[in-house]
């Protein structure tokens, strides 16, 4: 009985354990991804098109990057920001998956490629980072053609914030299967046109701000570059795991039940008062 009393006490103070601080290092930078939604995007010359095989890889970039803060603009004829950096990567993920060149189809931003566009945005997002490394992944698959900022001078603005841009032209070079225009049934019609890829000023951007150029004419070519820039950036980062409290009263509370049972048997049993 006196067993029962105390462990119940014990139990009902409810004691905790505590796992011990400790420090670690982990990688993780912020990157800002931007991606061209113009209707060319939609050329079958990678499979199924250049969207998707694009998409594909960068979802799996990003489920790669654990400990980075990843963020998504999109351009066309005018950039904005689809996600902003997060490290919620299914937030992000479920927001890249639905990335289609349907706004533009639909006339709700202007025709056209501002690459400059997106790469300023891109890098008005990076301009508070204070993480030790600030990335842009640019994925253009023609030429600037449009937009109040040029590419160089927005590659210009990168390189005084400190970041690196990686240019990725997605797409072959030459006569491609392109849209060109739009059925009655809402489609697209196919006809075979010069690419209008510009890779010297995509070189241009990744030299001056200190990142590499690229060149994906196929879905396995465009699958290596992302994980030669995968192995490329990376940077330890030191954390802190602080102490998590657990619940330790349960083994009091069943040596309170135990010793209760066994009090009530030996009571009634060896024991047993004698009348």
């Amino acid at each position: 009985r006196m067993l029962t009393f105390i462990f119940t006490v014990i139990a009902l103070a409810r004691p905790q354990t505590t796992s011990p601080q400790t420090e670690s290092e982990v990688e993780g930078i912020d990157i800002m991804m931007v991606m061209d939604i113009s209707v060319s995007m939609l050329t079958a010359d990678l499979q199924p098109n250049r969207m998707e095989a694009a998409k594909a890889v960068a979802v799996e970039f990003i489920a790669g990057r654990q400990n980075d803060n990843i963020g998504l603009t999109l351009f066309g004829g005018e950039a904005f920001t689809q996600c902003p950096l997060t490290t919620d990567h299914q937030a992000l993920l479920s927001m890249f998956r639905h990335v289609d060149c349907n706004l533009q189809q639909q006339g709700i931003i202007s025709d056209g490629t501002a690459i400059g566009m997106g790469l300023t945005n891109a890098v008005g997002r990076l301009a508070d980072s204070k993480a030790p490394s600030q990335v842009v992944i640019l994925i253009p698959d023609g030429a600037n053609n449009t937009g109040d900022i040029s590419p160089l001078t927005a590659a210009d603005i990168a390189k005084k914030k400190g970041i690196r841009v990686y240019t990725i032209a997605v797409g072959k070079q030459g006569m491609v299967k392109q849209p060109v225009g739009i059925l009655p049934d809402g489609s697209y019609y196919y006809a075979m046109v010069e690419s209008d890829m510009d890779p010297k000023t995509l070189r241009q951007i990744a030299q001056t701000t200190g990142g590499l150029y690229y060149a994906a004419d196929n879905n396995n070519k465009l699958r290596e570059i992302y994980k030669d820039i995968d192995r490329l950036e990376r940077v330890k980062l030191k954390t802190h795991n602080y102490s998590k409290r657990y619940e330790a009263f349960m083994p009091f509370a069943l040596a309170a039940l135990i010793s209760l049972i066994a009090e009530l048997l030996l009571r009634l049993t060896v024991l047993r008062r004698i009348p």
